[in-house]
C-alpha cells in the first residue's frame, strides 16, 4: 500500500481514537477509510479490530491511571463481554446479521432521544438500578452483540452504565472502555485465527489510535458530561444515518423506501 495512503489512515485512526475514547463511534471513521482504501470487506474489519484494541486499551489505561475505573469492579463485566463477544463473533458465522442491521437504527434514535432529553448526564454516581447478576447479563449480551455485529456498542455501553449501574458520565465512559476493550480482544482472536488481520497497516493505525485515545481520554476527563453528551446524540444519529443509507438495510424495505 502507497505510503501517503498508510499516512492517512492514521490520521484517521487518530481522529477516530480520540473520539472512541470520548464518546465511542469510532468505527464510523476507520472502517469506511480503510473500504476506500481498497482494503477487503473483512480484512477491514480485522484490521479495524486490531487498531480499535489498541487505542481502546490506551485510553482504558489513561482512565484507570486517572482513578476513574475500578477494576475489581467490573473485572466480572469483563469477563462477561469477553465471553459474549466471542459467542458473538462465533454466531456470525453461521447466522444472518441482518435483522439486527435493520433494528440497530430504531435502538439507536431511541437511545439518542435518551441523552438528548432524558436527565442531564453528570459526574456524580448515583443508586445502583440493576443487580448484579442482571449486569452481568445485560453486559454479556452487548458484548454479543459486538461480536456479532458490531456498530454503537460503546454507546449501548454507555447508556447501560449510566441508566442501570448508576455510574456518572465520565466514570460510565472510563469503564465502557474497560468493557468494550474486552469485547475487542474477543473479536479480534476470532478473526486473526481467520487470517482476517493486515498486521503492518492494523499497527501503523494502532500507534495513531492510542494517541487519539490518550487526548480523548484527556478530553473526557477534564469536560466531562458536558461534552460526552452531546457526542452520544450526535454518533448514534450520524451511525443512524449511515445504516439507513445501506441500500441492503432491511429497514428500508419494512418502511417502503
Amino acid at each position: 500500500m502507497d505510503f501517503q495512503i498508510i499516512l492517512a489512515l492514521m490520521a484517521v485512526a487518530f481522529v477516530a481514537g480520540t473520539i472512541d475514547a470520548m464518546a465511542g463511534g469510532g468505527g464510523l471513521l476507520t472502517i469506511p477509510a480503510l473500504l476506500a482504501a481498497g482494503v477487503p470487506p473483512v480484512a477491514a474489519l480485522g484490521t479495524n479490530k486490531l487498531q480499535s484494541a489498541c487505542g481502546t486499551a490506551g485510553a482504558a489505561w489513561a482512565f484507570w491511571r486517572d482513578g476513574q475505573i475500578d477494576v475489581r469492579r467490573f473485572a466480572r463485566p469483563a469477563l462477561a463481554s469477553f465471553a459474549g463477544a466471542g459467542v458473538g463473533a462465533a454466531l456470525v458465522q453461521t447466522i444472518d446479521p441482518s435483522f439486527l442491521a435493520g433494528l440497530l437504527p430504531i435502538l439507536l434514535v431511541a437511545m439518542a432521544g435518551y441523552f438528548l432529553f432524558g436527565p442531564r448526564l453528570s459526574d456524580v454516581d448515583t443508586h445502583v438500578r440493576l443487580a448484579p447478576a442482571g449486569l452481568l447479563l445485560a453486559v454479556a449480551g452487548i458484548g454479543l452483540y459486538d461480536g456479532f455485529f458490531g456498530p454503537g456498542t460503546g454507546s449501548f455501553f454507555t447508556l447501560l452504565l449510566v441508566t442501570a449501574a448508576g455510574l456518572g458520565a465520565t466514570r460510565a465512559v472510563a469503564h465502557t472502555k474497560l468493557l468494550n476493550l474486552a469485547s475487542n480482544l474477543a473479536g479480534l482472536a476470532v478473526l486473526v485465527m481467520g487470517g482476517a488481520v493486515w498486521w503492518g497497516l492494523g499497527l501503523a493505525m494502532a500507534v495513531a489510535s492510542v494517541a487519539g485515545g490518550q487526548l480523548g481520554a484527556r478530553l473526557a476527563i477534564r469536560w466531562g458530561g458536558r461534552a460526552i453528551r452531546p457526542l452520544l446524540v450526535v454518533l448514534s444519529l450520524a451511525l443512524t444515518v449511515k445504516l439507513v443509507a445501506d441500500p441492503g438495510n432491511p429497514l428500508r424495505g419494512w418502511i417502503g423506501v
